[in-house]
């Protein structure tokens, strides 16, 4: 058995363990409770018996251990009544229904529910019948199945909980790793492109190839610095988060098609937060090209930056396809695309870079299905 099947198991064999002493402690209860209900009904026969007994005992008998059967209920609430169903005397009850004779022929039809009355014969065709309730700890025991039951299901979630923040731990080890590999493999390559670069630049060759060269050399130790970064803290400075959103929005419109038409909003005044500047481009490279692929390559693409006291906000808005009001946050878990080809990571990406690293908010500010979305991110002012 290997290590993931173990812990699977080991979740699954929990859960399951819970579930069967939930399943055995309730069994258990119910039988206890059957049980005090059977000797509440037998006290509660003895105690008619002592009635009758009473009711029908010769003047001189002896009537201390009636009177003592009689005197030691002091928890089991009782009401008599006629044939006639109309009350006679009451025991065991709260003052305050008594008070109420609505309310005292309300709890008689609640005792009713409880329990089957017990006749009580008095002599001389007198018949009374006696009702009773439950004792205060038979009712208290009443909720305890409840109560053991939200623990045993909050102790399952707990687990649960558990191994699935664990699971989510160990896949961002995994992403932050296989990004930390990636930029480690594109690390040799691309030093050896920059040393043919330089070999070229004293070569008799175009000028303007090896510049275009160099633009992509640079793209790459872009890229390749991104991914360095994953997993690990980075460096945030005081930056204009104006002169940085402009920085990308140029490249990414000098590099996309004419059928996008791009344009942007923005205070020319800066405005400051605490930023990782590649990382932060990565982002909107990452929002930038979900609305592309939503507009199908065609559209329109709108950058927007806008203040308030405490926050700088940065609006992204396509005229795409939409997403649905039910997905606004499930698109930003890994592996979710709609997508034939990638992996669903960008998104992701964008989410834990904003709100991880830079302590901001990203969200879907608004979609229209067929008429387009608006990103939203929120970066604190400084």
């Amino acid at each position: 058995m290997n290590l993931p099947d173990e812990r699977s198991f080991n979740r699954w064999f929990i859960i399951i363990s819970c579930l069967v002493v939930i399943v055995l402690v309730l069994w258990n209860t119910s039988i206890f409770f059957q049980r005090l209900k059977e000797d509440e009904r037998a006290k509660m026969n003895i105690w008619a018996q002592a009635q009758e007994e009473l009711s029908n005992a010769p003047e001189d008998a002896d009537l201390s251990l009636i009177l003592e059967i009689l005197n030691n209920n002091t928890t089991i609430p009782i009401i008599h009544t006629d044939e006639n169903g109309e009350i006679v005397y009451t025991t065991n009850l709260d003052p305050t229904i008594l008070e109420d004779p609505e309310r005292t022929k309300d709890y008689l039809e609640d005792l009713k529910e409880e329990n089957e009355p017990i006749a009580v014969d008095l002599g001389d065709n007198q018949i009374q019948y006696l009702y009773y309730g439950n004792s205060p700890a038979l009712n208290k025991l009443k909720y305890y199945p409840i109560g053991l039951t939200l623990i045993g299901f909050l102790f399952i979630g707990v687990v649960y909980f558990f191994y699935t923040t664990t699971k989510n731990s160990e896949q961002n080890k995994l992403w932050a790793g296989m990004a930390k590999e990636t930029a480690h493999q594109i690390g040799t390559p691309l030093s050896s492109l920059i040393g043919w670069a330089e070999i070229l630049k004293t070569e008799n060759v175009n000028p303007t190839y090896v510049e275009e060269m160099e633009k992509d050399i640079d793209r790459l130790r872009t890229i390749t610095e991104r991914f360095s970064k994953i997993g690990s803290s980075p460096n945030l400075q005081q930056t204009d988060i104006v002169a940085a959103t402009r920085d990308s929005y140029e490249y990414l419109k000098a590099r996309s098609s004419n059928l996008i038409n791009f344009s942007i909003r923005a205070p020319r005044q800066p405005i400051n937060v605490m930023l990782n500047e590649q990382l932060y481009s990565w982002t909107i490279e990452n929002l930038v090209k979900n609305a592309i692929d939503a507009m199908r390559g065609k559209g329109e693409l709108l950058i927007e930056i806008k203040q308030d006291l405490k926050q700088a906000h940065i609006y992204i808005t396509d005229t795409g396809k939409g997403i649905d009001k039910n997905k606004f946050r499930l698109i930003f878990e890994p592996g979710q695309t709609t997508k034939k080809r990638g992996w669903g990571l960008g998104l992701s990406l964008a989410k834990r870079i904003i709100e991880e690293y830079h302590r901001g908010k990203i969200k879907v500010a608004q979609s229209e299905i067929n008429k387009g979305t608006t990103f939203q991110i929120s970066l604190k002012k400084v």
